[in-house]
């Protein structure tokens, strides 16, 4: 989940209200969000470089570390924490959005080519008109591109946004695709003028942008933005042109997004200019642009119009369990007005639609700030939040029609568990998060890792167990320890680009090796999930093969092969390793993939 961070001070002028520090994480949970951290900028920096902590000064800006949902991309920035905290406090009602009223013909436009249609077909945009920067604002309109570009844009593959100073270019825009040899631009902070082809060697060196380059990198053309004095405005997804930059001296703003996503290019637009359309001369008003495609179809953006659900009250009390009937709520107008006093609190407007089957339906109006509100449960969850969980009435269950069954992975999992502790295995319980020292082979690394000890997604068990017994040395031998847990591996099989596998481990440790116990051990394993021994290539059960790794002994280690695959292995663990974990012990180890089982 996203982790936003605020200056304490200003958001609590924001808000309107000051706060001591355990009102404000009381504040936090009723609103269904986490005050993680409260810090300073100095301690943020000292613990990313992993430095001592060093005596306070109480001159630094208290910073608040705020966990949001993933999916609340309104909160990432300060501008929407406090407009949702604001209003769910009640000191103010919802904002209205609305379009400036700009003829068609007055209207900028953004002429689309065919062209682009083989790489980012997409392209959204919208006018910011009178802004008022200063260098906090400036700041906050920057750091909520970065979190959008990092959560739903997905590091830009999906959309990338592109912010300008209107009065230095003129529109009609146009969005095009060229090979890269004809793009020719100053790109941002730069001074030079750089041809696109020769701009992908120049930042491969760059910490921030040499990770976007791989999305356009391989293309025979390039998107780009223009004005009608063909100025670059963007190449997108890479970096916007020196010429337009923004500055806080700029006032008026003009916003593009080009995707692969139409969709989510709406919501990322709409969250931009929604959070700081406030600092406009117009308060909460947005100038519209017509975007124009070669086959002559059109629409304008951003749509800032609230779309209606209609939800019935009785699924909303039944699900939280509060004590309302939907019969009672239409011969008792007050409960209708709670329930719409606490949606309005959650920025959502209510009002009473027509009865269906002898119930009571309301109508929700969700702002273009909750896109997060896509099914009748979202409402709900609502209710629940403003209501107070602390508040919602303890009950049990009513019995299920049918026994709620767990997913065959965990029931094979807690099966290969129960029987590996009735092999004498004490369980171990390890964090995924691992130092990149314990576990050099990760490849799921964490950009900001919170400390040492959390930079990467383990790839494998072994390191846990292993750091697990070196802290425990002196306890009385044999060690037998195990493990079923998940590691991270990287893949291009989903759009997040890693998948979890779950992995079973096991570790003896004595004054001998303990190979014939862990070798048994893989063969019980093998018996409980029905799996025969079998000879070497006979796809029908599974059989054990030499191996070579160097975290095991030279001819003291073995592939497990199940139906023609590799799904495990298991040996006696190299002296070396074991000096890295600080165990004098010698150790045997086995870790196999279970979800092969399945």
């Amino acid at each position: 989940m996203p982790t936003v961070s605020v200056g304490r001070d200003r958001l609590f002028d924001a808000i309107g209200k000051t706060y001591e520090d355990k009102d404000f994480e009381d504040l936090c949970f009723r609103f269904g969000i986490e005050l993680d951290d409260i810090t300073t900028e100095k301690a943020i920096i000292r613990k990313e470089k992993h430095l001592e902590d060093d005596v306070s000064n109480d001159d630094e800006e208290i910073i608040y570390k705020i966990e949001v949902a993933a999916n609340r991309y309104d909160l990432l920035c300060l501008e929407g924490l406090a407009q949702a905290l604001r209003v769910f406090e009640e000191f103010e009602d919802i904002p209205r959005y609305t379009l400036a009223d700009v003829h068609r013909d007055s209207m900028l436009r953004m002429h689309v080519k065919s062209e682009t249609s083989s790489i980012r077909p997409f392209v959204v945009c919208a006018v910011l008109r009178g802004v008022s920067f200063n260098e906090v604002r400036y700041n906050s309109f920057i750091d909520l591109q970065d979190r959008l570009h990092q959560n739903i844009c997905r590091r830009r593959t999906l959309v990338a946004i592109g912010t300008h100073d209107l009065d230095t270019i003129d529109g009609p825009f146009t969005y095009e695709a060229l090979p890269p040899e004809q793009i020719t631009f100053v790109p941002l902070k730069q001074v030079k003028k750089i041809r696109a082809d020769e701009l992908m060697e120049f930042y491969k060196s760059d910490l921030k942008l040499k990770k976007y380059l791989h999305i356009i990198a391989e293309s025979p053309v390039f998107p780009v933005i223009y004005d009608c004095n063909r100025t670059v405005l963007s190449l997108p997804p890479i970096i916007n042109g020196a010429h337009s930059a923004i500055t806080l001296k700029t006032k008026n703003v003009f916003i593009e997004c080009t995707a692969t996503n139409l969709t989510k290019a709406k919501i990322v637009l709409n969250t931009m200019v929604t959070m700081f359309s406030s600092y406009c001369e117009t308060k909460f008003e947005v100038e519209p642009v017509e975007v124009i495609y070669s086959d002559g179809k059109s629409y304008v953006c951003p749509d800032l119009s609230l779309y209606d659900m209609d939800v019935p009250l009785s699924y909303i009390n039944d699900t939280i369990g509060v004590s309302l009937e939907a019969d009672e709520v239409l011969t008792n107008h007050a409960h209708f007005v709670q329930v719409t006093r606490l949606l309005k609190k959650m920025q959502l407007h209510v009002k009473k639609s027509d009865p269906v089957d002898n119930g009571c339906n309301i109508s929700v109006s969700i702002p273009p700030t909750r896109s997060d509100i896509l099914h009748p449960c979202d409402v709900m969850e609502d209710v629940a939040i403003a209501f107070g969980y602390n508040e919602i009435p303890k009950r049990m269950p009513a019995r299920m029609s049918a026994p709620v069954k767990p997913l065959p992975l965990n029931e094979l999992t807690d099966l290969i568990r129960y029987e590996i502790a009735l092999n004498g295995f004490t369980e171990v319980l390890n964090w995924i998060l691992c130092s990149h020292r314990d576990d050099p082979s990760a490849t799921v690394i964490i950009e900001n890792p919170r400390s040492s000890d959390c930079e990467v997604v383990r790839s494998s068990l072994m390191p846990g167990i292993l750091k697990a017994v070196g802290h425990n040395k002196d306890h009385r031998k044999p060690i037998k320890v195990f493990e079923v847990g998940d590691v991270v591996l990287l893949s291009d099989a989903n759009d997040v680009g890693a998948v979890n596998h779950r992995q079973l481990a096991a570790l003896y440790c004595g004054a001998n090796s303990g190979f014939e116990i862990i070798h048994s051990l893989v063969d019980r394993v093998m018996e409980v999930v029905g799996t025969p021994f079998v000879t070497a290539g006979d796809n029908l059960g599974y059989y054990i093969q030499r191996a070579d790794n160097l975290k095991f002994l030279p001819g003291r280690h073995a592939s497990i092969i199940y139906k023609g695959r590799h799904i495990g292995t298991f040996g006696i663990v190299h002296p070396e390793v074991l000096s890295k974990f600080d165990i004098p012990d010698p150790c045997s180890f086995m870790e196999l993939n279970i979800e092969s089982f399945l």
